[in-house]
Order: C-alpha cells, then structure tokens, then sequence
C-alpha cells in the first residue's frame, strides 16, 4: 500500500523504526486507560522482538498504519481495521493518536476520514464498526463528524462501550459534494492504490 494523504495527516505502512513511540505509547497509563487496555509491562527488548516478528506473519484478517502528521511528518499515531470479514462484508477500526500535542485538534477524524475512504474504495466491505469507551465524548465527537452513528452499547471487563457503525452507502452519499470539487478538506476519496 502506498501511502495515504490527507489535509492533516499521512497514514503509511507501519515501519520498524515506529517501534519506540509505540512501546512509549502503550506503556503509558493515560492512553492505556483511553485504549481500554492494560499498561504494557514487558520490556522495550521484549516488545522488539515481537515487533520485529509481525511483518514476518501477516495477517489478513488485520491492515495497520501509521499516522504521521504531514508537515514534519512526524509519527504521531495508529490506525487499524481488523476483523476483516469478507462473509459478512465488514471490519472493526480502531485509532490512537498517541503524541498528546496533537489531541482535540483534527488530526484522529483527518485520520480516520482516510482509512474509511480506503476502506470503501479499496476492499468489498459494506460495513465499518467500532467500540469506542462511553464516558470518551472527544472520540464520539470525532466519529460522529466522520459519518459513524451509535448502533448499541456493550460491557467487557467492567467497561461500557458505545457501539458505532457506518455503511459504504452512507459515506458514498457524503461524498456526493466530493465528486462536485466541493469536499471539506480531508473527506476526498484518495485514488486507488497503483493510481
């Protein structure tokens, strides 16, 4: 995959050396708590070794990325779709600005606007979900400006989730004033990979 361009960010194959600020990243507290997960506990030379591993082992079922921001293009992120499910036509996406210098400010819904526009232009899926923390109303806010709606709401490990979906015709009816030249910025469709 090449690499995608928005107005704030660039989303990329992930790369070895993006293997610090990750570990930096699900080692610290604040953003485990937002992720719902535990604080990684392993040391960096632990978490190297499986790193280096992964792209050995690719998995279909998953696709990562980095986000970088584009004018230093600077790491400041990742975003993913896993559980890819070709029978039931969609997947799940998940996203974690992990540089707080880049919070509330566009970057994860510029990020976000480009992963779906992948998605929908790139795989056969109808469906994009998430499960996003319920008291997490920045995130909410970030969802809803990309097209997601609440569908439920489920519990795991003693946490409530709000459940949001959106559906390929959903984003192909946003982008509409795209296809006119008349899309805020970020919400073009990309070309499609090879292009």
């Amino acid at each position: 995959m090449d690499e995608l361009r928005g107005a704030r960010v660039i989303l990329r194959p992930k790369r070895q050396e993006d293997a610090a600020n990750d570990y930096a990243w699900r080692c610290d507290p604040e953003l485990a708590r937002l992720d719902a997960a535990p604080v990684l506990r392993s040391s960096y030379y632990e978490f190297l070794m499986a790193y280096r591993e992964e792209p050995a082992y690719p998995n279909a079922r998953s696709r990562r990325f980095a986000v970088d921001e584009v004018a230093a293009g600077k790491h400041i992120g990742n975003a993913m779709i896993y559980e890819i499910d070709h029978e039931r036509a969609e997947a799940e996406l998940g996203i974690m600005i992990g540089d707080k210098a880049y919070w509330g400010t566009g970057y994860g819904t510029d990020a976000v606007r480009l992963l779906v526009a992948h998605v929908f232009t790139q795989l056969p899926l109808a469906r994009i979900y998430l499960a996003t923390l319920d008291w997490n109303l920045r995130a909410h806010r970030s969802f809803a400006k990309c097209g997601f709606a609440p569908c439920g709401s489920m519990r795991r490990e003693g946490q409530s989730f709000i459940l949001m979906e959106l559906f390929r015709h959903q984003w192909e009816a946003r982008q509409q004033p795209a296809l006119r030249g008349t899309a805020p910025q970020g919400e073009g469709i990309p070309p499609k990979e090879g292009a």
